[in-house]
């Protein structure tokens, strides 16, 4: 029943539909605006260097990290990661990653209320996730509801984690463009459709993790309920 329920494969291809057209426009995106020069001229390094210096990012370190699209600002370090084709291209697609992760720094800086919540949940998301399937299987096998419920309350952490991404990356968003133009880096036309053109692509890949992990939150409560 677990495995083979109709509505399960019912909510899931939704899911999957609304993934595989996120990772589309994300790809799309990247390969369209990687190719095009940013205005200033400028590699994704380059870009963090100014923008940390003109907006006061004062300690914010920068490093390389391999791989595609794993660009990422590590908090604990204080440091924005780049991949090489961000780090050493000067294209408008590397320059509105680099301002994103450094509107993370930003927040980080600010205190920001939506990362202070979503940092307190961080540990609890390194066991929530397998502890809330152990516990919903298991009580699937022996037909106990209440460890199914139980197993529903570790998942809902999960949830609760990826609706606070969405306003968290959202922001960073804002933070990045706002960076652009007040560092004086938006200097075109193509800089600012095409940094908006991937930062919104970016974004629909946490609206579909968030919808994907909320329909599966539905999923398990319906198996629940009809365990009663």
């Amino acid at each position: 029943m677990f495995y083979f329920d109709p509505l399960y494969f019912t909510i899931l291809i939704p899911a999957i539909l609304l993934s595989l057209l996120a990772q589309l426009m994300v790809s799309s995106a990247f390969a369209r605006w990687g190719k095009v020069r940013n205005g200033a001229g400028l590699t994704g390094v380059e870009v963090a260097e100014r923008i940390i210096r003109r907006a006061g990012l004062h300690g914010v370190g920068l490093e390389g990290v391999p791989g595609q699209h794993t660009d990422h600002y590590d908090p604990s370090s204080h440091t924005v990661r780049m991949s090489q084709d961000v780090a050493t291209r000067p294209s408008v697609a590397a320059m509105a990653v680099v301002a994103h992760e450094l509107g993370h720094a930003q927040q980080h800086a600010e205190n920001s209320v939506f990362i202070q919540l979503r940092g307190f949940l961080v540990p609890a998301m390194q066991f929530s996730p397998m502890v809330s399937y152990f516990l919903i299987v298991i009580g699937l096998l022996l037909n106990i509801v209440g460890l199914i419920e139980l197993g529903i309350l570790f998942y809902g952490v999960v949830v609760v984690f990826m609706l606070l991404t969405l306003p968290v990356e959202i922001d960073a968003s804002r933070r990045g463009l706002r960076l652009l133009r007040e560092t004086g880096l938006m200097v075109t036309s193509e800089d600012a459709s095409g940094s908006r053109s991937v930062l919104t692509a970016a974004a629909l890949t946490y609206v579909a993790a968030a919808v994907t992990a909320l329909l599966n939150l539905l999923y398990y409560i319906s198996l629940a309920n009809r365990r009663r």
